[in-house]
C-alpha cells in the first residue's frame, strides 16, 4: 500500500470507513467481529480509518477505539463533530450544533471514546449555518494549539466556505460522497483542493454497495438500513442505474479485477489527493477493495469511462431530503 497527503497527514491511499458498524445498514455483527474485521484492515495496510460521534452516537468512536489501541502509532484516526448531539448522555437533538462551545465538549469526548490523547484529523459533518465557518474553524485552531487535534477537515461543505475556513484554519481534507455515479465534487470542490493543497476523501466510494454489482432491482434492504428509504434504491433507480454497474463490469473483466476493485480504482486514477474510505463488515471485503491498488487504469481506459458514464443518467438523488438539504452550504 502506498501512502497519499491529506494536507500535511500522511496516510495509506485507501482508507477505512467504519459507519457500516453502526447500523445503518441493518444490525451491526458481535462486537468480536466488528474489532477482528478493523484490525484486518490494518494488518492488510490500511492506516487511515473514519468515524464519528454522530455513529451510534458515541458506539462507533469507541469500537473503532478499542480496536486501534494496539497499533495507535501506526494509524490515522479521523472524526467527525457537527450533529446536535449531547456531548455527555449522546442524545440526539434537532438539527446541527457547531458552537465553539459545544464542539469543544465534544472533543474532550471523543478523545477519551477513542482512547488517543490527539484526533489526527477533525472534521465538521455538516456546515451549521447558525455559526460563521470563521469561528469553527478559529475553534478547531484552538484545539490544535493545545494538541487536541492535529488537522481540520470539513465534510459535504461548498467550495465558499472551504476558503473562508482555509483562510482562518488550513484545512487538510475535505470529505463529501463522490463515486461514479455521484459526482457533485468535480465542478468545484475538486479544483478547489488542488489549488488550496487540500486532500479529498471520498465517502460511499461503492455507492453504498450499489457499484459493487452484489445489488439488483430486486434486492431488498432490511429495517434500520437506510438504503431501504433513500430515492436511489427504489426498485425503479436501482434498473435504471444499472448501466453503470454493467460498465464497471466490462472494465472488470478485461482487468481480471471486480466492479468494486475498478469503481476505486477509477477514483484512485482521478487524483493523486484522493483518498477513498470503503466500508464493509467483512474481512474478504476488505481484501477486494484494496485490491483496487494493482488495477492500472490507462488515460485511454479513463476517457472511455467517462464517455461511456456521461451517456448514463443516474436515477434518483443520492440521500433523502432531510439529510440532503445539509449538504454544500
Amino acid at each position: 500500500m502506498k501512502n497519499r497527503k491529506l494536507g500535511l497527514l500522511t496516510v495509506s491511499e485507501i482508507g477505512y470507513g467504519t459507519m457500516s458498524f453502526a447500523n445503518y445498514y441493518g444490525a451491526s455483527p458481535e462486537r468480536s467481529e466488528a474489532i477482528r474485521v478493523i484490525r484486518g484492515a490494518h494488518e492488510l495496510g490500511v492506516t487511515h480509518f473514519d468515524t464519528a460521534e454522530a455513529y451510534g452516537p458515541f458506539t462507533n468512536e469507541e469500537l473503532v477505539g478499542e480496536a486501534l489501541a494496539p497499533v495507535r502509532g501506526e494509524v490515522t484516526i479521523a472524526t467527525k463533530f457537527g450533529w446536535n448531539i449531547d456531548p455527555e448522555t449522546g442524545e440526539r437533538r434537532p438539527g446541527l450544533n457547531s458552537k465553539p462551545a459545544h464542539v469543544k465538549r465534544a472533543v474532550e469526548g471523543m478523545l477519551k471514546r477513542l482512547k488517543v490523547e490527539t484526533i489526527d484529523l477533525l472534521y465538521q459533518h455538516r456546515v451549521d449555518p447558525e455559526v460563521p465557518i470563521e469561528d469553527v474553524a478559529g475553534a478547531v485552531g484552538e484545539l490544535i494549539a493545545q494538541g487536541k487535534v492535529r488537522h481540520l477537515g470539513l465534510s459535504e461543505a461548498a467550495a465558499q466556505t472551504v476558503r473562508r475556513a482555509h483562510a482562518v484554519q488550513p484545512v487538510a481534507a475535505i470529505q463529501s460522497e463522490y463515486s461514479l455515479w455521484t459526482r457533485d465534487p468535480e465542478p468545484e470542490i475538486l479544483p478547489l483542493c488542488e489549488e488550496l493543497g487540500i486532500g479529498f476523501v471520498p465517502w460511499s466510494p461503492l455507492g453504498a454497495g450499489f457499484l459493487t454489482g452484489t445489488i439488483n432491482p430486486g434486492t431488498s434492504h432490511e429495517a434500520g438500513d437506510f438504503r431501504a428509504m433513500s430515492p436511489r434504491f427504489t426498485p425503479e433507480a436501482k434498473a435504471a442505474n444499472q448501466a453503470l454497474v454493467d460498465l464497471l463490469r466490462r472494465f472488470a473483466e478485461a482487468k481480471g479485477a471486480t466492479a468494486a476493485q475498478i469503481a476505486l480504482a477509477w477514483l484512485l486514477a482521478r487524483k493523486p489527493f484522493i483518498v477513498p474510505i470503503p466500508g464493509t463488515r467483512r474481512l474478504e471485503r476488505v481484501e477486494e477493495n484494496l485490491g483496487a491498488i494493482r488495477v492500472t487504469l490507462t488515460a485511454a481506459d479513463m476517457s472511455e469511462i467517462e464517455a461511456a458514464a456521461s451517456a448514463i443518467p443516474v436515477q434518483g438523488e443520492r440521500l433523502p431530503p432531510a439529510v440532503l438539504q445539509f449538504s454544500y452550504r
